[in-house]
């Protein structure tokens, strides 16, 4: 005897004996049970079907089934009444627990999708946009939905919505993705950057060919990929992979290698902009910047969402796309060199 054979003859010996045929057609009990408690409340066959949204006779024929696999009649029927027998009576008593969970349950389930928001949702998020631009718009979200609660996972690696049971997660630059809803929140700007006292130094870049003589500092995505930094030339996206004495595998460790003067470094919008306006960081090729990149927000399904996830997405939209993540148009292009030189593809 194989293994699978054991654990069927183990299933089916913890089993009464009288219980195997109402397993094997459990439909079938299902609706009948459904109508006999039906009948037994309401003390009529026409009035349970009406109770049912289904015919009488639809109600007689399950009520025949059931009592058929029992073996046992559970009303007395007359012309004028309809009664539980002893044995409906008991049958009736230990259902109506059940019955009521299951009505319970489905009444929950019709809450969460119908009601006021609340229950858990469970977030993932690219580590940078998580800390700085998510995670401080959490507070505002759950004082205006007090009965949510929010588990945020922060993960540059791509999101496996069933393994991690995540409902929505924010993802960075292009999704390729199609059995995902990509909702774009914001297009997602990539400036590269150096601190005036790095420029003072070593002058910014006019042609990519330059960035072979300065100190570029890379970010390691997960898994250990290097970060290729992306230029848009002549309407096409050109990937260059710089040669670096540094780098690191948190992005805001790279922002701050590049605030203290050690290098420059391709980075978000969303990281530089207030040090771009507050003049602690300065843009180079900005008019070479690449423009079909963006912030997602992303869910697996438009269909049978809970009411507490409608109401985050919803939120996050409006929230996000009121911030100023959109800088590098404030600055002018001319300024930060006139040639891409022998940019290679």
């Amino acid at each position: 005897m194989n293994q699978s054979d054991t654990a069927e003859c183990g299933f089916r010996l913890g089993l009464p004996n009288r219980a195997d045929g109402l397993s094997t057609s459990f439909a079938t009990s299902y609706a009948g049970i459904m109508a006999f408690m039906a009948v037994a409340s309401e003390g009529s066959f026409a009035k349970a079907g009406e109770r049912l949204g289904i015919g009488r006779s639809a109600v007689s024929r399950n009520v025949q089934k059931l009592e058929t696999q029992l073996s046992t009649r559970l009303f007395l029927r007359t012309t004028r009444m309809t009664q539980l027998t002893l044995e409906g009576q008991r049958f009736f008593e230990n259902c109506h627990l059940g019955v009521t969970h299951i009505v319970s349950a489905m009444n929950e389930i019709l809450e969460l999708r119908q009601g006021p928001p609340r229950g858990l949702i469970r977030i993932s998020s690219a580590v940078g946009f998580g800390r700085k631009v998510v995670a401080p718009l959490l507070d505002k979200f759950m004082k205006a939905y007090p009965d949510v609660a929010v588990d945020l996972l922060l993960d540059d690696r791509p999101t496996d919505f069933a393994s991690e049971q995540i409902d929505v997660a924010f993802r960075n630059g292009r999704i390729e993705d199609s059995s995902i809803i990509a909702k774009q929140l914001v297009p997602m700007q990539m400036a590269l950057c150096a601190a005036p006292a790095y420029v003072g130094a070593y002058g910014l870049p006019q042609t990519l060919e330059d960035l072979a003589r300065h100190q570029c500092i890379n970010f390691r995505l997960s898994g250990g990929r290097t970060f290729e930094w992306e230029f848009k030339v002549d309407g096409h996206v050109r990937k260059y992979l710089p040669t670096a004495r540094l780098a690191f595998n948190d992005a805001d460790l790279v922002l701050h290698a590049v605030l203290k003067g050690w290098g420059i470094a391709q980075l978000a919008g969303y990281q530089v902009c207030d040090h771009i306006a507050a003049n602690e960081l300065i843009v180079a090729l900005p008019r070479y910047a690449p423009d079909d990149r963006g912030h997602y927000l992303c869910y697996l399904s438009r269909q049978h969402l809970p009411v507490r996830i409608r109401v985050f997405i919803d939120f996050m939209t409006d929230e996000i796309r009121a911030l100023n993540l959109h800088c590098l148009s404030e600055f002018d292009a001319g300024s930060a060199g006139v040639s891409m030189g022998g940019l290679a593809a």
